[in-house]
């Protein structure tokens, strides 16, 4: 099976390169470093510490766990790997030179070889649902402990897995801990074949989210600068397909809030220009972030079109639709926005966090809507009744704050594989 998986590995990898070359086209990004997605250009570091997250919201669930390391463990480098260049920029935003950043090597045996030789990680944590045969049979083979950070792994996924159950089996078998979001994730990984004396349930790491002290104060100046006293509703983490719904839903919400002012955040910083493009063909006035200017009455639409202030936008907002919900993406970090206090929309494609969304669902912390005529009935009621929405953002901020700890039991559960 492996023989199999790794002649597949080498079958896939000129259009996979082909791929990340035509993306790099666009944004020159896709091409930075690419050396090491090959196996080349890897920092030299003794004793790391290796924390692979993949992309943004991997590495900003990781920021209190990198921070503990950095506190707990001042003599050891600290390696953050990304897949996506989004999940390298935002490493560089909050960590700058405190730690060493590089592409995680795909799959091939070579690469891998080449990625331990030069980094030789002391402990290696991975967040949440990447699973890797080859890179994880590295770390076997080479007694480097590793641990599944708030693992989880759903239904779907796991019947994928089945088809290729001897290849996991042996790939969960190289003394992996599993430290679980759940007892069906737990019970999930059982089925694979993860050690039951190595899979324990920590919880999700992303419930003991940090934001910086004074970011309410500061999203509330920008706010005053930018916005003056508008209501205002934020979009954020869009994907394509879903900008269209959100300012349909807007032109609506507008003939009862005439005022009310749409922050639309892109997921993806190569698609700033075209969202731009796209908000301006439908009649709508817009004024951008990189533009440095404030809004004035007639500014329908305020487009966040600069990396790294998705938390200061939600701060300086009234409500919050959360993306990558309205398509089949899985949604994106409803916790973030919930931190803040404020009311949460969300379409229904919540599948990457399940557990979470069916938290903040249950109590009304969070609707879902499907389509552009209930997001606008959703937003309107929201502001139309402050009391309402400041009672579901307190909700949320209780429920975040009843599961936090996972971070907690992670790091002590990390103490005797340092020692």
């Amino acid at each position: 099976m492996r023989l199999l998986y790794n002649l597949l590995t080498y079958i896939l990898l000129l259009p996979w390169v082909g791929y990340w070359f035509i993306r790099g086209i666009a944004n020159r990004s896709y091409w930075d470093k690419f050396g090491q997605r090959l196996g080349t250009g890897y920092p030299k570091l003794e004793r790391c510490i290796w924390v692979h997250a993949v992309s943004v919201g991997e590495v900003v669930a990781a920021v209190p766990l990198i921070r503990a390391l950095l506190k707990r463990y001042p003599d050891r480098p600290l390696l953050v790997t990304t897949v996506t260049p989004t999940g390298a920029a935002r490493v560089a935003t909050m960590f700058g030179d405190e730690v060493h950043h590089a592409y995680i090597p795909f799959e091939m045996p070579q690469a891998i070889d080449n990625f331990f030789a030069s980094v030789k990680p002391e402990l290696a944590l991975v967040l949440e649902t990447e699973i890797w045969p080859n890179l994880y049979r590295g770390c076997g083979v080479r007694d480097i402990p590793l641990v599944l950070v708030s693992a989880r792994i759903s239904p779907k996924s796991v019947r994928s897995y089945r088809r290729l159950l001897p290849l996991f089996r042996e790939t969960l078998s190289h003394g992996i801990i599993i430290a679980a979001q759940s007892e069906a994730d737990a019970e999930r990984f059982l089925s694979l074949g993860a050690s039951p004396e190595r899979t324990r349930v920590t919880g999700n790491i992303k419930f003991d989210i940090e934001l910086p002290q004074d970011i309410a104060a500061r999203g509330r100046e920008l706010r005053q600068s930018l916005f003056g006293e508008r209501p205002v509703w934020i979009a954020a983490s869009t994907h394509d397909g879903e900008e269209d719904a959100v300012l349909e839903a807007h032109r609506a919400l507008r003939e009862q809030h005439p005022e009310a002012l749409l922050v639309v955040v892109p997921r993806h910083p190569q698609r700033f220009e075209a969202v731009r493009e796209l908000i301006g063909k439908s009649g709508m006035s817009v004024v951008a972030r990189s533009e440095q200017r404030q809004c004035d009455a007639s500014t329908d639409v305020y487009l966040g079109d600069t990396m790294g202030e998705l938390t200061l936008f939600y701060a300086a907002s009234d409500v919050a639709f959360v993306g990558g919900s309205l398509v089949p993406i899985g949604g994106h970090n409803l916790l973030e926005p919930a931190a803040l206090g404020l009311p949460l929309i969300s379409g229904p494609h919540v599948f990457n966090a399940q557990d979470i969304a069916d938290m903040f669902v249950r109590t009304g912390a969070c609707r879902l809507v499907d389509d552009p005529q209930q997001l606008a009935a959703a937003v309107t009621a929201l502001l139309s009744d402050a009391i309402q929405s400041r009672e579901l953002g307190k909700i949320g901020r209780q429920i975040l704050e009843r599961n936090r700890g996972a971070l907690a039991r992670l790091l002590a559960m990390l103490e005797p594989l340092m020692a």
